[in-house]
């Protein structure tokens, strides 16, 4: 690879700097697919482990990538959207999985009523005066009180995740058409580039998207308590927290002066980083997202039940005298029979990728609505201005005589 137009720094660090995250890189890459393959194979919770399998997959795209810009800076605008883009995806993921953990969406709706009711339950004038307060202050409650918005917190934490995975994707193409007429200005913070206007999108989308996570996480972690949700959350959080402030970090001491300002060298620090911070989480991801807890199943269900012995010998006294006794325990598992990786890849796209549609449809649904009903009273007050109180007075009569006129005919008719 030519490497005589980059300056002294890259051209002497990128030769280690490849080697060395190519070697991370492929522990990530390969510890990440062992462990998804371990819930393929016991793929007895699909509710549930398609969005696990969403979370974990981040990390082999974000390695691949990362190594594949690495190698040559050419690929780096590419390989930066379509890693964009899977993390907001994977974002929208870590919520589903929460809400599957919590039995489905109707099942967190009826969760965050309980909530509200318990919140309520105050003598009446206070519980007026409170539904009062609710119905009136519902983005400051969200703010301060979210428990008490009852199962809008479930609506305003899904538009969150979503408006992110909608504007990331969209910022990300939008970035590449920029680059394409060569006026995106990657790092460069200029007023004539278009850098630091989606930098400033991203990161408000993005940490109104996290903010949404850790309200909804504060509400319901008392119910998500068997997961050990505070190890799942930090841990995803910091992949998409971390990489995202390391990039304009990274940007900005380039910008400074403090590091070399070539967009090589900047773009070949980060992707060096995240391959090293990919192998750490893929390890993380062994015990945080083990596929261990989906391998035992009820026994009503369906499985191969085993049995494990245990043996111990005591000494018993019986009328002063010590007498030895075996004493056996048993227990007994079920063990959920292997499935098909092939069916559980096919039900984690055709269902999972039915579940986002319907997500993204609703979402734009949702924001579009509010827009359709301003621009419907914009249109009625231009209407009643264009109007004159000549034609108000004549349409007002005409309504009183046909009115009129009803009543006679009513009246002779009974007649």
């Amino acid at each position: 690879m030519d490497s005589s137009g980059y300056g002294t720094e890259y051209q002497h660090l990128h030769q280690p700097a490849l080697i060395v995250g190519g070697c991370f890189a492929a522990v990530a890459v390969l510890t990440s697919i062992y462990l998804i393959l371990q819930h393929l194979r016991s793929y007895t919770n699909p509710a549930e482990q398609k969005w696990v399998v969403a979370v974990i997959f981040m990390v082999p795209v974000y390695a691949t990538e990362s190594i594949i810009s690495l190698w040559n800076s050419k690929f780096s605008l590419a390989c930066d959207i379509l890693r964009n883009c899977y993390e907001a995806f994977a974002l929208y993921s870590f919520g589903s999985y929460l809400v599957a953990c919590l039995g489905g969406e109707k099942r967190v709706e009826e969760l965050l009523e309980n909530e509200l009711r318990k919140w309520l339950g105050k003598p009446l004038l206070e519980e007026r005066d409170e539904d009062h307060w609710v119905q009136q202050r519902p983005f400051r409650n969200f703010f301060l009180r979210p428990y008490i918005l009852g199962k809008d917190l479930f609506t305003i934490v899904k538009f969150g995740l979503v408006q992110y995975m909608i504007l990331k994707t969209a910022c990300s193409f939008l970035a590449l058409l920029l680059e394409l007429f060569g006026v995106y200005g990657d790092g460069e913070f200029k007023w004539y580039y278009g850098y630091p206007y989606i930098a400033v999108v991203m990161n408000f989308s993005q940490m109104w998207a996290l903010y949404c996570l850790v309200q909804f996480y504060n509400v319901t972690h008392e119910r998500l308590k068997e997961i050990k949700p505070l190890a799942k959350f930090i841990s995803f959080k910091a992949i998409v927290f971390a990489t995202w402030w390391q990039g304009v970090g990274i940007a900005l001491l380039c910008y400074t002066g403090v590091l070399p300002k070539e967009g090589k060298f900047r773009n070949g620090l980060q992707d060096f980083l995240i391959c090293i911070e990919m192998a750490i989480a893929a390890v993380a991801h062994i015990f945080v997202f083990s596929a261990e807890p989906y391998r035992f199943i009820p026994a009503p269900v369906y499985g191969t039940v085993t049995a494990e012995t245990s043996r111990a010998k005591v000494k018993l006294e019986e009328h002063g005298e010590e007498k030895p006794a075996l004493v056996e325990e048993v227990e007994t598992q079920v063990e959920a029979p292997g499935t098909s990786i092939r069916s559980s890849v096919q039900d984690i796209v055709v269902d999972g990728g039915q579940h986002v549609v319907n997500d993204v449809v609703l979402t734009i649904n949702q924001a579009i609505g509010p827009v359709e009903k301003g621009v419907t009273k914009i249109h009625e007050k231009f209407h009643h201005k264009s109007k004159g109180p000549s034609d108000e007075e004549e349409e007002s009569e005409f309504e009183v005589e046909e009115h009129v006129e009803g009543n006679s005919i009513e009246r002779d008719a009974s007649v």
